[in-house]
């Protein structure tokens, strides 16, 4: 709980922007000029709301053999955003992040860490956004730990979604998005896939939460980042680099995500907030 994660100071610039949008996939229409606004450096340029994810990010920081984590055997489990002002494009913020809970799940069930990152703009000390993840430690239950609280998932409406959006990843789309600051091995290196558990390198899970949350941009707030207030997912299975992920929204806010080759649920449980969408 107490482990020391190093605050980050990071230098935003206009080409962090763009990289990081061109990295979870936008781009890739050539002529739908909305995405221009997020990937074309003559524009007056936009941060996607997703950015908050890798904005002051601590690197692998859980690869430290201090902290007692089997570390190859670690997976994303959930992600939250909460927008407070909007991301620089050019400038330099600040990332804390900080260990706010654990939950035992018991001997050979593993186990959740819950951490919250602070995303600060360095000039002015505002809060531009938190971040919330939940880390679920497959190779580390039964340590003694308390058995709660776990956080509820957000429901999934009955009946049809209100927007189907497909987005194609690419095969070498992992490679592109460690340059964000995640270098876990896991999704670059075979012989480290191997080991846990998976027959090749998989997509990150915060580059899946960025093509979501491009398809939402593009439903609920027709690619106005101002719009985005809020968003929170589950992850439920990994995405392997060239798969097209099929993102379902519902007008309240709820989505979820499936690989449309392997018809597979990678995300769920998601809940959205845009202004100016109404159920």
């Amino acid at each position: 709980m107490n482990f020391p994660i190093p605050e980050v100071r990071q230098r935003v610039t206009p080409r962090d922007a763009v990289f990081y949008a061109l990295s979870v996939g936008l781009g890739q229409d050539p002529l739908d000029r909305r995405q221009l606004d997020y990937v074309d450096h003559h524009r007056a340029l936009k941060a996607l709301p997703s950015m908050a994810v890798v904005l002051g990010h601590p690197g692998f920081w859980l690869r430290d053999p201090r902290t007692g984590v089997d570390a190859v055997r670690l997976v994303h489990g959930e992600q939250g955003i909460r927008l407070l002002k909007p991301l620089p494009v050019d400038g330099e913020i600040i990332g804390r992040t900080r260990v706010i809970g654990l939950v035992d799940k018991g001997a050979g069930k593993g186990a959740l860490l819950y951490s919250e990152k602070q995303v600060i703009d360095a000039a002015t000390g505002d809060l531009l956004a938190v971040t919330e993840s939940t880390t679920f430690l497959r190779g580390d239950g039964g340590f003694g730990g308390p058995a709660g609280p776990i956080k509820p998932p957000h429901p999934i409406p009955e009946g049809a979604p209100d927007w189907t959006i497909d987005l194609a990843t690419r095969p070498e789309q992992a490679l592109y998005y460690r340059l964000n600051g995640d270098d876990n091995p896991l999704h670059a290196d075979p012989g480290t896939a191997e080991k846990a558990g998976f027959p090749r390198p998989i997509l990150h899970g915060l580059c899946t939460l960025g093509v979501a949350a491009h398809a939402l941009l593009r439903a609920l707030g027709d690619y106005d980042a101002a719009r985005c207030r809020s968003l929170a997912l589950r992850f439920t299975a990994p995405v392997f680099p060239g798969e097209t992920i099929r993102t379902e929204i519902w007008r309240d806010g709820a989505f979820r995500a499936r690989v449309v080759e392997r018809d597979q649920i990678v995300v769920n449980n998601g809940r959205a907030e845009f202004e100016g969408v109404r159920p």
